[in-house]
């Protein structure tokens, strides 16, 4: 927890244990923990978590049934809603709660503003429970695009390394036929990020899934591809298929500019690509281009 202390900077991290830690009803009522309606409470539409395993649900939705909801949820005031909330932590319990017909639910009312309502989404999802792989890369894609977070912050905030961040926002340029094999569970996130360098990449993910291969064997079937597809095209269009190096030096410069960098290079010349999601991040790369001619 320290790092993640760190990086959060305003004592977020301090709200999740205060809203896990409020399991008895006196720990519930000194955290100020109150009882609020049900349907006053609605979703966070930021949430990254898409997906609610139904056999967690269910033992979920059994224990409060038996017990009651054991820990306070953590809201907020709903920005657009007099008299609503909206959840900031603890959507999980909320369903359950209403699955097992409650009408209210211990939780704490606090002050945040979007980008630590986000901030905490996060932390408080790959804590308790894995997000899958597309879910996070879309948290931290939703910190860069709207907040101008870099990767090295949202590492900080999340407990994780910049490596770990950088190679799953990767996972969202797999086509969407792929994503959606990944968000099934079809193929884990060691199989996309194999897929990531191949030139027919939803052909690839079928041929895997079809035989069951493992992470090892999809890189084989990718550089085979690779290299059977760099064989058969004219010597010209031989260029399009890029080299260990090149790819390290393309996810190394993204790492460090926390965009998406291309490189195009053939007979000695080519191009550098930099893509950006927002008018602040063009800002960003020009300030560094500039401080760098100066």
């Amino acid at each position: 927890m320290t790092e993640i202390r760190r990086g959060l900077g305003r004592g977020l991290s301090a709200l999740l244990e205060e809203a896990q830690g409020a399991s008895t009803p006196e720990a519930r009522q000194a955290a100020g923990a109150l009882e609020l309606p049900i349907e006053l409470i609605a979703r966070n539409p930021e949430q990254p978590r898409r997906a609610f395993d139904a056999g967690q649900m269910n033992e979920l939705t059994a224990s409060v049934i038996e017990r009651g909801v054991l820990q306070p949820i953590l809201v907020r005031r709903a920005p657009q809603s007099e008299g609503q909330y909206q959840i900031v932590a603890g959507e999980r319990r909320w369903r359950s709660a209403q699955q097992a017909g409650l009408k209210t639910i211990p939780a704490l009312v606090r002050d945040l503003d979007d980008l630590e309502v986000m901030e905490i989404s996060l932390i408080e999802n790959i804590q308790r429970t894995d997000l899958n792989s597309l879910e996070e890369a879309r948290g931290y894609e939703a910190m860069i695009s709207r907040f101008s977070r870099p990767q090295e912050a949202i590492a900080n905030i999340v407990g994780k390394s910049r490596s770990h961040v950088a190679n799953t926002l990767r996972l969202l340029r797999l086509p969407e036929p792929v994503r959606e094999h990944l968000e099934a569970g079809r193929i884990t996130a060691g199989h996309a990020r194999a897929l990531l360098g191949a030139n027919h990449a939803i052909k690839l993910a079928a041929q895997t899934i079809a035989r069951g291969l493992s992470v090892r064997q999809t890189e084989a079937l990718v550089r085979k591809s690779l290299e059977g597809g760099a064989s058969r095209k004219p010597r010209k269009a031989r260029a399009a298929v890029k080299d260990a190096d090149t790819r390290d030096l393309e996810d190394s410069l993204s790492d460090s500019l926390g965009l998406t960098v291309e490189i195009l290079h053939a007979n000695g010349r080519g191009e550098l690509r930099i893509g950006y999601r927002s008018l602040d991040q063009l800002d960003e790369v020009c300030r560094r281009l500039m401080r760098g001619s100066q």
